[in-house]
């Protein structure tokens, strides 16, 4: 998809290995890009660039469990063991909902993020950039992707230009440590009060 010139902003096609790096780099949510994100990619580029760091970053199992969610259909004994096993539990009591739990949440989190990135981008770019940079940016700093949009005000410089800005590099920060250490941790830390223990995984 992204090789195709649809995906470019010049109408030209990127090449099929530049482009591979890119959607690797985006799925494997490293942040390795041999472009300037905002130059090189158009509005469908930088859409499959976000689906696929939203894949890595969640991860495909949270993604079909999330298309299953919404299609309305029964999880079956199968897709529980999978999904037990990709969140690492030892059993399968309890994991549709808190597969569910997992994507909401993260969902959730992701757009209070943009929403936040939006009202900041508002007042000095306009309705149309403001919406699109505070979604991309905050699905990408929780899936600590590491791609930016910010080449449209300087090319190659990403946050640089915003480094002095608290609520930008808060927001982004909180995203960032959030998406890092998963939903399910933060909920065994926000129990902890209450059940002074935690799993292996979460310490």
């Amino acid at each position: 998809l992204l090789s195709l010139p649809i995906a470019s902003r010049s109408g030209i096609s990127c090449g099929f290995v530049p482009a591979l790096f890119t959607a690797t780099s985006a799925t494997c949510v490293t942040g390795l890009t041999p472009f300037d994100t905002w130059s090189q990619w158009s509005g469908f580029g930088q859409v499959v660039l976000l689906l696929l760091i939203e894949v890595g970053g969640l991860g495909f199992m949270s993604i079909a469990s999330l298309v299953i969610f919404m299609l309305r259909k029964k999880v079956g004994l199968k897709q529980r063991m999978v999904m037990a096993q990709a969140m690492s539990l030892n059993d399968m009591q309890g994991v549709v909902r808190l597969q569910r739990i997992v994507i909401f949440g993260s969902l959730s989190v992701q757009f209070a993020g943009a929403l936040i990135l939006f009202l900041r981008f508002l007042p000095e770019f306009g309705f149309r950039n403001a919406a699109v940079w505070g979604v991309f940016h905050g699905v990408s700093a929780f899936c600590n992707a590491g791609f930016d949009l910010f080449g449209y005000i300087a090319p190659g410089q990403s946050l640089i230009i915003f480094n002095d800005d608290p609520v930008i590099c808060l927001t982004l920060m909180a995203l960032v440590t959030i998406g890092g250490l998963g939903f399910l941790v933060w909920q065994e830390l926000i129990w902890w009060p209450k059940r002074k223990k935690l799993s292996v995984y979460a310490k």
